[in-house]
C-alpha cells in the first residue's frame, strides 16, 4: 500500500514467499512455473540478506540450515532453480535480468568440500537435516568452523559462484523460436550502506552496541552510504540498456563493471560440484520436510498428505 501511495499506481501487487523454508519457495515458484501460458516475468532481483552479529551464535531455518547460509545461498538457488523454465519461456523480445546482490565479503569466503551431496558451512548447533537416508552414510566432507563473519563470507562466494553458473545454464539453452536466450545474470554490489542489517552488524546487535552506534553516528554519516544512494546500483543494473544485449553475467559497483577477485566463481569444475552438492542437499531436505508434515497431518487426523508435496528435481545444470 505505500508503495502505491507512492507512486500512484493500483496494479501493484505482493506475493509472500518464506525464504527460511524451502517449502514455502516450492510452492511460491511453482505457481509461476505451472500457469499456462507462462506468467510475464521481467526481472528477478535477489536482495533478501541475513548475517549473525559478530560474537552471535548460529541460528537455523525451518529446514535446519544455518541462517545465513540457508537465507543468502539456499534459498536465491532453490527459487531460481524451479523458476529456470518460466525464465526462459519469456518472449524473445522481452529483457529479463537476474540481479543478485552481494557484497565485498565474498572475498573472504570458503567453498565447502564439494566432493560429497553433503556439505555447507558448521551450523553450530545441533541440525534438523541429520538424515537417515543412504545419501548420508556417505561419508561427510569437512565442514567450516561456524564464525559470523565466514559463514557470511561464504554464503556470498557461493551466491556468486551459482549466479555465474545459472547464467550458463541459461546461456546453454536452445529456444524452440530459434531466438538468442534473452534472460541475462547481472551481479550487484551495493556497497555499505546504512540499512538495518548493517546496524545490527555494527551494534553487535546489542543495546551497549546500539548506544554506541547512536554516539558514532556522525561517523557512519559520513563513511556509509544512504539507502538511496546504495540502490543506485541495482536500479542501474535493472535499467542501463546495454544490459539487455549481450552476454550476461557481470559484476557491477559503483555503477561500473569490475572483475572477481576469487577464480572459483567462473571455475566450471567448482560450479557443478556446487550445483550438484546444493540440489542434492535441497532434495534430501524438502523429502525430509515432506515426510515430517505427513507425520504431522496424520496426528491431527487430516488423513494422509499429498504426494506432490515433494517430487524430486531435474538437474538443471549445463556447462
Amino acid at each position: 500500500m505505500d508503495l502505491r501511495i507512492q507512486t500512484g499506481n493500483e496494479l501493484i501487487t505482493a506475493e509472500y514467499v518464506d525464504l527460511t523454508s524451502l517449502h514455502s519457495i516450492r510452492v511460491f515458484a511453482t505457481k509461476w512455473v505451472d500457469n499456462a501460458p507462462p506468467r510475464r516475468l521481467d526481472m528477478v532481483i535477489l536482495c533478501a540478506n541475513t548475517r549473525t552479529p559478530p560474537g552471535g551464535s548460529a541460528t537455523t531455518t525451518e529446514d535446519g540450515l544455518e541462517s545465513a547460509w540457508g537465507l543468502n545461498y539456499i534459498a536465491n538457488f532453490h527459487l531460481l532453480s524451479i523458476l529456470s523454465p518460466a525464465l526462459r519461456a519469456q518472449p524473445p523480445d522481452r529483457d529479463v535480468r537476474i540481479i543478485f546482490g552481494t557484497c565485498s565479503s565474498y572475498m573472504g569466503g570458503t567453498l565447502p568440500d564439494l566432493g560429497s551431496s553433503e556439505s555447507g558451512p558448521d551450523k553450530g548447533s545441533k541440525s534438523k537435516s541429520k538424515l537417515k537416508s543412504k545419501q548420508h552414510t556417505e561419508a561427510k566432507p569437512e565442514a567450516i568452523p561456524f564464525t559470523p563473519s565466514s559463514v557470511y563470507a561464504t554464503s556470498k562466494l557461493a551466491l556468486m559462484t551459482f549466479a555465474s553458473a545459472f547464467q550458463k545454464h541459461l546461456a546453454a539453452y536452445s529456444r524452440p523460436d530459434k531466438n538468442p536466450m534473452n534472460a541475462r545474470v547481472i551481479i550487484v554490489d551495493p556497497g555499505w550502506t546504512r540499512t538495518p542489517g548493517m546496524r545490527r552488524y555494527l551494534s553487535f546487535g546489542s543495546l551497549w552496541g546500539l548506544a554506541l552506534y547512536l554516539i558514532m553516528w556522525p561517523f557512519w554519516w559520513l563513511v556509509l552510504k544512504s539507502p538511496d544512494q546504495g540502490a543506485q546500483t541495482f536500479i542501474y543494473a535493472a535499467m542501463e540498456a546495454q544490459y539487455g544485449r549481450g552476454e550476461g553475467g557481470k559484476f557491477l559497483k559503483e555503477c561500473r563493471e569490475i572483475k572477481f577477485m576469487r577464480p572459483e566463481i567462473e571455475d566450471d569444475v567448482a560450479q557443478k560440484k556446487l550445483w550438484e552438492m546444493s540440489d542434492n542437499t535441497i532434495q534430501a531436505l524438502e523429502k525430509e520436510g515432506a515426510m515430517k508434515r505427513a507425520k504431522e497431518k496424520k496426528e491431527r487426523g487430516e488423513g494422509k498428505c499429498r504426494s506432490q508435496e515433494y517430487e524430486p528435481r531435474p538437474k538443471h545444470y549445463r556447462k
